[in-house]
C-alpha cells in the first residue's frame, strides 16, 4: 500500500510528451513517499518516512535531506489521489499542516532564512485538525476543525503572520464556509480528552476519551455510565478530533465514548502503524480491550455496559472483540468484516493485497485467516450484536453481515439486522445515519435495560 512502500521518480518530459532519462530519486521498499511538489526555484520537496516518522525533504538535484527533523507527521495514508498537507508560498516559505501526538497544527517554514530570522514557527490557532492544504501566492485555503467546532473552509493570509507581541495567528483567519449552518450549543458538547494507556506486550496504546455530557441531565452520583468504545475504518486511518454530531449523539445521551486510536492508525509514526502488521484481529483488539479496561478501573465506566461499535475494518475489530475477548457485553457491526478468506476473493483492486501484510500472504497463511476469522468461530460469541448494512457495498460485500447473522441467529443470541438497499460502502443518506443511530440506542437501550428520553422507532431483534 502507499503507506508501506513507495518510489520517488524523476524524468525528463520531452516535447512530444514521453518520459526520457528516468532515475528513482527516493522511497523504497519500506519507505513511504507523500505529495512531491516542486519549488519556483527548481527545488523538489517531499515528504517521506524514511526516519520512521513523515518528514519534509528537499532534494537539489544531486541529494536529499531532512528539512526538518520531528517526531511529527507531516503525511497522510493515501487513500484517495491529490492529498496534500504543504503548499510552497511565493516567497519560497513553506505551510505545513503536521500531526503530534494526534493532534493537527499549522507551521511556517523558512528554508532560506537569514540570521536573526526563525526558520520554523508553530501558530497557534483555534483548530486540531488540518487537511486539503492548497497555497497560492501568499493566500492559503484548507479545510479545518476542531473538538467543538464543525469542519469548514478557511482562508488564511500569510502576510498577516508576525511575530509581535500580543499578536494573535487567528487574526490572519477568514472563515469561507462551514459545514453546518449552525454551531451546536457548546454547552451540549463533550469535550474529548487526549489519552495514553497501557496495553499489550507491554505497548503504550492512544485514544479520545469523551464523558458524558448533557446540562439537563446529571445522572446519580453512584452511577457510572455506559461505554461505547469506537474502532475506527482503514485500519490504516486514525480517529478525528473535529466535532462529531455522531459521537455527541451517545454523550448527550448518557454514554462515555473512547475513540480509540489503535496499533497501526496514523500519526504516531512509522512504527506506531507497523504494529498491525501481521496482527490484525489482535493488536487493535488488545488497545480496544485495554482502554475499555483503563476506563472501568479509573470509576469512569459500568463494566456491566460496556459496547464496542466500528464500521468496514472498524467493524471487523468489534467482531474480533466480541468473539475472541469477553469484556464487551453487546456490539455493533456496520458493514464490517466477518470472513477475511472471503474479504481477498471479493474486495475491490486498490484493497487486493492489503491483507498481505495485515494477516499474511494468501494462500501461505490461510490458517492464519481463518483463526482470525469470527465467522469460524461463532461458538465463542456470547452476547447481542446489531448489523447495518448497504446492499451496494462493493468493498464489503452483504454476504459478510449477513453470514454473521445467520450464525447468531442459529446460537439463539439476540442478533438485529438493517439492511439499506440503496447504500453503498459508508452511509451517505441522512436518513440512513439518522435511522442506524436510531436503532443503534433503541438495541443498546434493550440490551441493558433502559429507558431512553428518545422516542425511538422500534427495530426487530431476534431471540431477545
Amino acid at each position: 500500500m502507499p503507506w508501506d512502500s513507495t518510489r520517488l521518480w524523476l524524468a525528463d518530459v520531452l516535447a512530444d510528451g514521453s518520459l526520457a532519462n528516468p532515475q528513482p530519486i527516493a522511497g523504497g521498499p519500506e519507505e513511504s513517499i507523500f505529495q512531491p511538489q516542486w519549488c519556483a526555484d527548481g527545488t523538489l520537496w517531499f515528504v517521506s518516512d524514511r526516519s520512521g516518522w513523515w518528514n519534509l525533504y528537499r532534494w537539489d538535484g544531486q541529494h536529499s535531506q531532512a528539512a526538518l527533523p520531528m517526531q511529527a507527521e507531516f503525511g497522510l495514508p493515501q487513500w484517495v489521489f491529490g492529498m496534500s498537507s504543504y503548499g510552497i508560498c511565493s516567497d519560497g516559505r513553506l505551510l505545513c499542516a503536521f500531526s503530534r501526538g494526534g493532534r493537527w497544527q499549522l507551521g511556517l517554514l523558512n528554508p532560506n532564512a537569514n540570521a536573526g530570522q526563525p526558520r520554523w514557527r508553530e501558530l497557534q490557532l483555534p483548530y486540531t485538525e488540518f487537511s486539503d492544504l492548497s497555497v497560492h501566492g501568499q493566500t492559503a485555503c484548507m479545510r479545518a476543525a476542531a473538538p467543538q467546532q464543525a469542519p469548514a473552509i478557511i482562508a488564511l493570509d500569510i502576510n498577516k503572520l508576525t511575530d509581535a507581541p500580543d499578536h494573535s495567528d487567528s487574526e490572519a483567519i477568514t472563515l469561507l464556509r462551514r459545514s453546518v449552518p449552525q454551531q451546536p450549543d457548546p454547552a451540549w458538547l463533550s469535550k474529548p480528552r487526549f489519552i495514553d494507556y497501557p496495553s499489550g506486550n507491554d505497548e503504550t496504546a492512544h485514544a479520545l476519551y469523551y464523558p458524558p455530557c448533557n446540562p439537563d441531565y446529571h445522572a446519580p452520583a453512584d452511577e457510572k455510565p455506559p461505554l461505547l468504545v469506537r474502532s475506527h475504518g482503514g485500519p490504516t486511518a486514525a480517529a478525528s478530533s473535529a466535532l462529531n454530531l455522531s459521537i455527541q449523539y451517545w454523550t448527550s445521551r448518557g454514554f462515555a465514548v473512547l475513540d480509540v486510536n489503535y496499533g497501526g492508525s496514523t500519526g504516531y509514526g512509522r512504527r506506531y502503524r507497523e504494529r498491525l502488521d501481521g496482527r490484525w484481529g489482535e493488536t487493535d483488539v488488545d488497545d480496544c480491550v485495554y482502554g475499555a479496561r483503563t476506563l472501568i478501573d479509573q470509576g469512569l465506566a459500568d463494566p456491566l455496559r460496556c459496547a464496542i461499535r466500528g464500521s468496514s475494518a472498524g467493524g471487523y475489530t468489534t467482531l474480533a472483540a466480541l468473539t475472541f475477548r469477553d469484556l464487551f457485553r453487546a456490539g455493533a457491526s456496520l458493514y464490517g468484516i466477518g470472513d477475511l478468506e472471503a474479504l481477498v476473493h471479493d474486495t475491490h483492486k486498490f484493497e487486493s493485497h492489503y491483507l498481505d501484510r495485515l494477516i499474511g500472504p494468501w494462500p501461505q497463511q490461510q490458517q492464519r485467516y481463518r483463526q482470525r476469522s469470527p465467522i469460524h468461530h461463532t461458538e465463542q460469541l456470547s452476547c447481542p450484536i446489531i448489523f447495518m448494512q448497504g446492499q451496494q457495498d462493493k468493498v464489503v460485500p452483504p454476504s459478510q453481515a449477513e453470514a454473521m447473522v445467520d450464525a447468531l441467529r442459529s446460537k439463539g443470541l439476540p442478533v438485529a439486522y438493517l439492511s439499506f438497499a440503496n447504500e453503498q460502502h459508508g452511509f451517505r443518506a441522512a436518513d440512513t445515519i439518522s435511522t442506524a443511530l436510531q436503532a443503534e440506542l433503541y438495541f443498546y437501550a434493550r440490551i441493558f435495560g433502559f429507558q431512553p428520553a428518545d422516542p425511538l422507532p422500534a427495530i426487530d431483534i431476534e431471540n431477545l
